[in-house]
C-alpha cells in the first residue's frame, strides 16, 4: 500500500529518496513527503496529490541533509491532505508509517492528557507523539522507540529519524513489510526491495515482530522483548532496470506484452524438458489420500483461485472450498487435520490473505502458496511455495501475474490428477503440450490490438457493461469486469451466463453492451441461448470466441474477436489476455490514469 524509503547516507538524501519514491508509485498513493536531519533540526516538505507536487515543493524550498525518510501515503485515517501526509514530526523526531494503529484513539487521549499536541487526523501521528513524549522524559532514541513499539497494536512498518542524532535510523515491522538495505557506510530502509534496488543488492527482509537500529556501520535487530535476533542478508537479483517501460506508453501495456514470456518462464520452473514431465517441490501431504482443500485469495488472485477450483475438482477430483480471504477466517469453517490450504498472492504481503494463511495453519492445514515474491511474509510462513516467474509488476491492475498464477495452478492440477489416478498420462500429456504452446497462442492475441480497440470504442461510450461466461469462463468474465472497473471506472458486472435470466436481464437495453467469453465446446449452445435472450431485449452483443464459434454467432454479434483455437484446458489463461487488453484500450479512450487508478493500491497491506 503506502511506500517507505529511508536513507542513512553520505550524500544529500532527498534526490535519492524522491527517485526511490517514484519506484513506489505503483503501490498507489494520494500524498507524499520527505524529512531530513540537518544541523540538529528536522526539515520537512509534504504535498497532497502526485509526487510531482512534492518535487515542486522541494525545488522551491530545498531540503538538505544526509539522513532522511520519505513516504507515499494511501489515506486510511484522515483525508488525503498535506496536513495528513507523512512524515509526521515534532522538533525531536520524524516518522513514516504504513499500516493501521488499532489502539490509536486510546493512545491519543492518553498523550493529550500528558501534554502532547496533535496536528493531524491520522492514526500514524500517535507514533511520533509517543516517541516525542519519551524523548522529553530523557530516554535515548532507541529507548523511546522501544517503549513506543511495546504500546502499539495493529499493523505497521515504521521508519524514524531523530533531531539529536543524524547517524541513526530506527525501523520496525509488524504485519506490514519492511526491508533493510546494506551499502558502503550507508544504510537504507524500504517498504519493499524495489525501493532500494538501485542503491544496493544486499537486502535483509525483516521478520514480523522485529525492529532495527541502523547506523553507518550496519544494523542491529531486536524482537519485541528487546533480545537481539539474527536477520540474514541476501543478495537480490532485482535491478533498477527491471522497472523501465521499455518504450511502452504505460507499465500496464508493457506487462500485457510480457504475458508470453511470463507464462514460458513460469513453465520452465516446473517442466523438465528432457522427460516432458511436471516436477513440483515435495508437497506436505499425501496427494492420493488428500480429502479436501480450500483456496483463498483477494482480488484478481481470487479469480485465479476460482479457476484453480474448477481445474482441481474436474481434473483431480479433489473437493475444494473457496473463500475470499477477507471473509474466510470470519466464517470460521470446520477443517479436517492435514487438509490443503492453497493461497494465491502476487505480493505475498496481502494482509487479508496472510491472515487467512495463519488461520488455516492454526486449523491444522498444510499451506501451499502461489507467489511472485519468494522473500515475502507468506513465503516464510508457508509449508511449500510454488513460485511464479512474473518479474516485477508495476501497474496497479494485475495482468501478467494473473496468467502466471494460472500457469502454476495448471501444473499443480495436472500433477494431482495423475497422482490421484483421475486422468490418464495421455490426457495429462495433451494438457501439458497445450500449456507449452500457450505462449505462442497468447503472442497471436497481442497482434489483435486493432480488433480489440474497435470493441473498446463501444465500451468507452457507455456507463455499464455486463460480462457473461459459463463454467470455467465465468471467473474469466469476473476478471474482465474487474479490470474494466479498476482502470476505466466504467461500471461492470460479471455473471454466470445461465443466471442472467434470474435477475440481471432486467438491466439489458441498447445502452448496456454484453461481452461474452464463448469458446466452442460443451457449454457453447447454452451460452449462445443466453446471448440470444439478451439480443432479443436490445442488448449489444460483443463476443470473444474461436473460429468455429465465430461462424455460429455472426448473426447476433455486433462485434466478434476471433481468438486462436486451443485445447479446452488452456482457455482460461488465453481468454484472460484479450479482456485485460480491452480494459486497457477502453481506459486509454477514457483518458484515465492507467497505471495508478484512483483509490487503489497495488498491495493491500492493511485489513
Amino acid at each position: 500500500m503506502c511506500g517507505i524509503v529511508g536513507i542513512l547516507g553520505k550524500q544529500p538524501a532527498v534526490p535519492t529518496i524522491i527517485e526511490a519514491l517514484r519506484r513506489l508509485e505503483y503501490r498507489g498513493y494520494d500524498s507524499a513527503g520527505v524529512a531530513t536531519i540537518e544541523n540538529g533540526h528536522i526539515g520537512r516538505r509534504r504535498a497532497s496529490g502526485k509526487l510531482d507536487n512534492l518535487v515542486k515543493r522541494v525545488d522551491g524550498e530545498p531540503l538538505p541533509g544526509l539522513t532522511g525518510i520519505g513516504h507515499t501515503r494511501w489515506a486510511t485515517h484522515g483525508a488525503p491532505t498535506e496536513n495528513n501526509a507523512h512524515p509526521h514530526a515534532t522538533e525531536n523526531v520524524a516518522v513514516v508509517h504504513n499500516g493501521i494503529i488499532e489502539n490509536h484513539e486510546e493512545l491519543k487521549q492518553e498523550l493529550i492528557e500528558l501534554g502532547q499536541v496533535f496536528n493531524s487526523e491520522t492514526d500514524s501521528e500517535t507514533i511520533v507523539q509517543m516517541v516525542d513524549y519519551h524523548l522529553k522524559q530523557g530516554k535515548t532514541p532507541k529507548e523511546a522507540a522501544y517503549a513506543t513499539l511495546q504500546r502499539l497494536e495493529g499493523a505497521y512498518a515504521i521508519a524514524m529519524i531523530f533531531a539529536s542524532d543524524e547517524n541513526i535510523m530506527i525501523g520496525a515491522r509488524h504485519g506490514a513489510p519492511l526491508v533493510v538495505g546494506f551499502g558502503e557506510d550507508e544504510m537504507y530502509l524500504g517498504s519493499d526491495s524495489l525501493a532500494v534496488a538501485p542503491m544496493t543488492r544486499k537486502i535483509a527482509y525483516m521478520p514480523d515482530g522485529v525492529w532495527t537500529v541502523l547506523s553507518h556501520k550496519g544494523a542491529e535487530f531486536f524482537d519485541m522483548d528487546g533480545s537481539t535476533v539474527e536477520c540474514p542478508v541476501q543478495t537480490t537479483a532485482l535491478m533498477a532496470g527491471a522497472i523501465g517501460k521499455d518504450g511502452y506508453r504505460h507499465y500496464m501495456e508493457k506487462e500485457l506484452h510480457e504475458h508470453p514470456v511470463v507464462i514460458g518462464q513460469t513453465l520452465r520452473r516446473f517442466v523438465n524438458p528432457v522427460t516432458h514431465k511436471i516436477e513440483l517441490p515435495e508437497l506436505p501431504f499425501d496427494i492420493k489420500n488428500l480429502k479436501r482443500g480450500i483456496i483463498t485469495a483477494c482480488g484478481s488472485a481470487f479469480y485465479a483461485g476460482v479457476i484453480g477450483r474448477y481445474w482441481l475438482e474436474e481434473i483431480a477430483r479433489l473437493p475444494i472450498d473457496l473463500d475470499v480471504a477477507s471473509e474466510m477466517r470470519y466464517r470460521n469453517p470446520p477443517f479436517d487435520q492435514g487438509g490443503m490450504g492453497l493461497l494465491v498472492s502476487q505480493s505475498g504481503e496481502t494482509a487479508d490473505t496472510l491472515a487467512a494463511l495463519r488461520a488455516l495453519k492454526q486449523a491444522g492445514q498444510k499451506i501451499i502458496s502461489v507467489l511472485n515474491n519468494e522473500h515475502s511474509s507468506m513465503a516464510r510462513e508457508s509449508d511449500v511455495v510454488l513460485g511464479m516467474d512474473a518479474g516485477v509488476e508495476i501497474a496497479v491492475a494485475s495482468t501478467k501475474a494473473f496468467t502466471a498464477q494460472l500457469t502454476v495452478l495448471a501444473c499443480l492440477t495436472l500433477v494431482m490428477g495423475q497422482e490421484r489416478g483421475t486422468i490418464s498420462s495421455e490426457y495429462a500429456d495433451e494438457c501439458l503440450t497445450a500449456l507449452l504452446d500457450l505462449p505462442s497462442r497468447v503472442a497471436e492475441i497481442l497482434q489483435m490490438q486493432e480488433q480489440i480497440q474497435k470493441m473498446a470504442h463501444i465500451i468507452s461510450q457507455v456507463q455499464s457493461v455486463i460480462y457473461l461466461g459459463r463454467g470455467i469462463m465465468f471467473p474469466v468474465a469476473m476478471e474482465g469486469a474487474l479490470k474494466l472497473k479498476e482502470i476505466s471506472y466504467i461500471h461492470a458486472d460479471a455473471y454466470a451466463a445461465g443466471e442472467m435470466k434470474h435477475g440481471p436481464i432486467a438491466l439489458i437495453d441498447n445502452t448496456v453492451p454484453v461481452i461474452s467469453l464463448l469458446p466452442s465446446g460443451p457449454l457453447f449452445e447454452k451460452t449462445l441461448s443466453n446471448l440470444q435472450e439478451a439480443k432479443a431485449r436490445g442488448g449489444r452483443i460483443l463476443i470473444f470466441t474461436d473460429a468455429k464459434g465465430a461462424e455460429r454467432v455472426k448473426n447476433i454479434a455486433e462485434q466478434i474477436v476471433v481468438l486462436p483455437t486451443v485445447h479446452s484446458f488452456v482457455t482460461p489463461p488465453l481468454y484472460t489476455v484479450p479482456v485485460q487488453m480491452l480494459a486497457y484500450e477502453a481506459a486509454l479512450l477514457k483518458g484515465t490514469d492507467v497505471d495508478q487508478p484512483r483509490n487503489l493500491a497495488k498491495s493491500v497491506t492493511v485489513e
